[in-house]
């Protein structure tokens, strides 16, 4: 069947050559199209964005960068030379992959170097538009490759220098010619790439032969970057920000190479287009499932004048922020820290909780068109269905409700769905993990009591922060499942905050689930390097001990939450595309994303 099937295509397609050497046929060009060219089974081929160069009668690009895309397996775009940021964002956001091509200097204005005399020809509009492209993609995690002027951009765009022009600032080592005269589908000189890099693991470690038509290259590597291959004069040939960030710049122009039949060069493009591939299926996902921080801190902003959740402001969770990350929900914490627990100090505890989640409150109604209050599972699927992100209410700290057990009903009517019992010292409930004095060796009676009535009211009851001592007397009370809203793994990093294996399996037994915490300090032992690669482990690890049905996450954004790679609710979409290049199904991460959590919240409210 296949081959008449191709045979017909052939025939077609011969008839319409035929057809072209004298009267071209309409008819039959679109019949071939219809016949040979589309099949619902065919993957749909990611698609890739490719920078252009702005000219005078509009925008100008090689052919052999469109060919190298189409060739492994992508589908360029060629994105418009505008700065229009509206219209860029939206073009973006469509994307699954970009590519910053080659072309003029880039102007060293944007790293505070004054222009010097052997500067080639720089273009303003290009070095903003690009710039803007950057900003927009990395936004977004898209997958990025840099070429030539691309690579350098990067560079500057994250905070790196350039030589202006090689030949007159590198002194010392003869220079390698880094002009070459040939057209640029030949080699004209080597370049080394360092073992154990993303790089190596594409094309190959060691050396690789490359054409060569720059004058300027990467002098300063960025922050979070590393030169992967040099020249060799010393010169860095490229920069990778993998794994943390999905960001490659290569110095040669390998769409010539490819142009010229080299396979070598052609996975580059394979490479990108694979991870955008990866990138797409994230985003699909996230369409599909519901998805949910547990634990952010981010009322402790809306005191600034003009703070507006709707904006893109400078902290780490906002509405724009979980649109890029694709995040459908956030519960908000109304977090107290310990005071002292004299009446007076214990009543304007229970003030502050109580203004806290009035400003949550004014945050949902001035933005009531693209966010809504969600209190229950139901409520959160509505909300996605609807178009706008659910904001959930957590109290942080039990102290905020002082030694009343009526503020527990009364909080709930304000929408508050769980409560962390305890800070980092003890209190009147229970004892803390920071703390060592051990107060009450775990609940005291008053903290048996709001166990009780948590269970009674319908209110999740959060262990992260509480003492071992205070986790055993929790589990062994309460009625109900429990969630530790923002806790890691301390198997992999030992700190008091983090849980132990036994206390993953006990709340595995309990039905409860550990969300884990992106806070440097409980993700790795050396706080500086903690990285999305790390908090990705502590999930994996939890979902072996545990279960794949007792694990999630609470990010703790705007109260220290934020790591390499993953700094903010825009980025959370790379813990997808982490989790799935571990193998992870789409059942199984949208557990992780939403669906354990969302199944001990639907049991402790089973009592209404």
């Amino acid at each position: 069947m296949k081959t008449f099937i191709h045979l017909a295509c052939l025939c077609l397609f011969l008839q319409s050559v035929h057809a072209q050497r004298s009267i071209p046929d309409l008819t039959a060009f679109k019949d071939r199209i219809d016949s040979c060219d589309i099949n619902l089974r065919t993957p749909r081929p990611p698609l890739i964005g490719l920078s252009v160069s702005p000219t005078d009668n509009g925008s100008a690009l090689s052919a052999y960068y469109i060919n190298a895309v189409v060739k492994a397996g992508g589908a360029p775009v060629l994105i418009p030379a505008i700065t229009d940021v509206t219209a860029l964002r939206q073009i973006v956001a469509n994307l699954d992959g970009l590519i910053l091509t080659g072309g003029k200097d880039v102007n060293p204005l944007w790293y505070r170097e004054d222009p010097l005399q052997p500067l080639g020809e720089v273009d303003p509009l290009r070095d903003a538009y690009e710039l803007k492209l950057i900003k927009l993609a990395t936004d977004r995690n898209i997958p990025l490759l840099g070429i030539c002027r691309g690579e350098q951009l990067i560079n500057v765009a994250f905070g790196g220098t350039l030589y202006q022009d090689i030949p007159s600032q590198r002194t010392g080592k003869p220079l390698v010619k880094h002009v070459q005269k040939m057209p640029g589908q030949y080699v004209s000189h080597a370049v080394s790439v360092a073992p154990e890099s993303q790089l190596a693991a594409i094309i190959g470690a060691g050396e690789q032969g490359v054409n060569t038509f720059h004058h300027q290259a990467v002098k300063d590597v960025a922050p979070g970057f590393r030169a992967v291959a040099y020249s060799s004069d010393s010169i860095v040939e490229a920069i990778e920000a993998w794994p943390e960030r999905p960001v490659l710049g290569v110095q040669w122009h390998p769409e010539a190479l490819v142009a010229g039949g080299d396979t070598t060069m052609l996975k580059l493009f394979a490479f990108l287009i694979g991870k955008a591939d990866t990138f797409r299926l994230a985003k699909d996902i996230h369409e599909r499932i519901l998805s949910v921080d547990t634990h952010t801190d981010t009322p402790l902003w809306f005191r600034r004048d003009g703070f507006d959740m709707a904006r893109r402001e400078r902290n780490r969770v906002n509405l724009p922020k979980m649109e890029e990350g694709k995040l459908d929900g956030v519960f908000l914490a109304a977090y107290v820290g310990q005071g002292k627990r004299d009446d007076a100090s214990l009543q304007v505890a229970v003030d502050r909780v109580s203004e806290l989640i009035e400003g949550i409150h004014r945050q949902v109604e001035q933005n009531a068109d693209l966010c809504g209050l969600a209190v229950t599972p139901d409520d959160f699927s509505r909300l996605k269905k609807e178009g706008r992100k659910a904001i959930f209410i957590g109290i942080e700290n039990g102290y905020g409700i002082g030694k009343d057990i009526a503020n527990l009903s009364k909080f709930k009517q304000k929408g508050v769905t769980y409560m962390t019992l305890c800070h980092s010292y003890d209190n009147d409930i229970c004892d803390t993990s920071t703390n060592t004095k051990k107060e009450w060796d775990g609940l005291s009676p008053f903290g048996e009591e709001v166990v009780r009535e948590m269970n009674r009211l319908g209110l999740m009851i959060d262990l992260s922060h509480a003492g071992e001592s205070t986790f055993h007397d929790v589990m062994a009370l309460s009625a109900f499942p429990v969630i530790c809203s923002h806790s890691s793994a301390r198997a992999l990093c030992d700190h008091d905050r983090n849980l132990t294996d036994e206390q993953l399996r006990i709340l595995a037994k309990n039905g409860g689930v550990a969300q884990v915490c992106l806070l440097d300090a409980y993700i790795h032992g050396n706080r500086r390097q903690a990285s999305v690669v790390h908090a990705v482990e502590h999930i994996d690890y939890i979902a072996k001990v545990a279960g794949i049905d007792h694990v999630g996450i609470g990010t703790d954004f705007d109260g220290g939450g934020g790591l390499i790679g993953c700094e903010a609710h825009n980025n959370l979409i790379q813990i997808t595309v982490k989790l799935l290049e571990k193998g992870y199904s789409e059942e199984e991460i949208a557990k992780i994303w939403g669906g354990n959590f969302l199944r001990v919240m639907a049991a402790v409210q089973s009592v209404y």
